[in-house]
């Protein structure tokens, strides 16, 4: 037998394959949680069905904010006690007796030149009665019967002439039929103008205090300058002192010149 070599390739030691190691694949970047997050909310994947939601629920809130704001604004009657609302019930329920109280006065008046056997005689005195009245609006006659006395004390200078003239105004409001302010006559068509500490009343200069003469009913005066949020509350944060006294005999004797219309005429015949 022929001693042949056997075919075989021949091996390295410990019996390994010779073939060159391949190279590995690179691996993949790590992912953080944050950046999966991110990638799954955005961008937005909204439905048409959800995108009506979304618009429905930003109205509802923004009603509700509206709603919520209206509610919250400042109203003087907010905080007030029961027994300020009380008497602020009652002020209205007198200021509508009065108009009820002059309307039956007129009614009366009607009936009694209606019915007079000297209509004429009736008549005048009427006429003079309703000439008295409105001298006294006009300012022009002195006027005498209770009411009250208003002084605000200025210190510092702070009352503005817009505090005096809501001051009037209020004093309107609760039936004052005659008013004057350091010797000057209020009527329809005063004025006050100037700063704090230097005002003018139909451009005549009054200085502090300011003493506010008023014939009225002191039952509906004094309480309409209380109001929470009034006139006093009002005075009383500019560091003035209000005092307010109420009388049974106040005499309003300050008089305006009659002034004589330039266009207006009577259409009277």
């Amino acid at each position: 037998m022929n001693n042949e070599e056997n075919p075989r390739s021949e091996r390295p030691e410990g019996g390994e394959s010779a073939i060159p190691d391949a190279p590995a694949p690179p691996s993949a970047p790590e992912v953080s949680g944050r950046q999966r997050l991110l990638a799954g909310l955005w961008p937005p994947r909204l439905s048409r069905a959800q995108l009506i939601v979304a618009l429905l629920l930003f109205g509802l809130g923004l009603g509700l904010a509206i709603q919520v704001r209206s509610t919250n604004d400042d109203s003087a009657l907010r905080g007030a006690r029961q027994e300020d609302l009380v008497r602020i019930l009652d002020e209205v329920d007198d200021r509508t007796q009065r108009l009820e109280d002059e309307k039956q006065r007129l009614d009366d008046q009607r009936t009694e030149l209606e019915n007079s056997s000297d209509q004429a005689e009736e008549a005048r005195k009427q006429t003079l009665e309703k000439e008295r009245q409105l001298g006294i609006l006009a300012g022009t006659v002195a006027a005498q019967g209770p009411g009250i006395t208003l002084t605000i004390t200025d210190p510092s200078g702070a009352v503005a002439p817009d505090m005096l003239l809501d001051a009037v105004q209020e004093l309107r409001a609760a039936g004052a039929e005659a008013i004057q302010v350091n010797g000057v006559r209020v009527v329809a068509g005063s004025y006050f103008s100037g700063s704090g500490g230097d005002v003018e009343v139909d451009g005549r200069k009054i200085e502090a205090p300011y003493e506010f003469t008023v014939i009225g009913k002191p039952q509906d005066l004094e309480p309409a300058l209380n109001i929470p949020g009034g006139v006093v509350q009002t005075l009383e944060k500019e560091q003035a002192t209000v005092l307010v006294e109420r009388s049974e005999d106040i005499v309003v004797d300050a008089l305006r010149p009659a002034q004589r219309p330039d266009y207006a005429r009577s259409s009277s015949p």
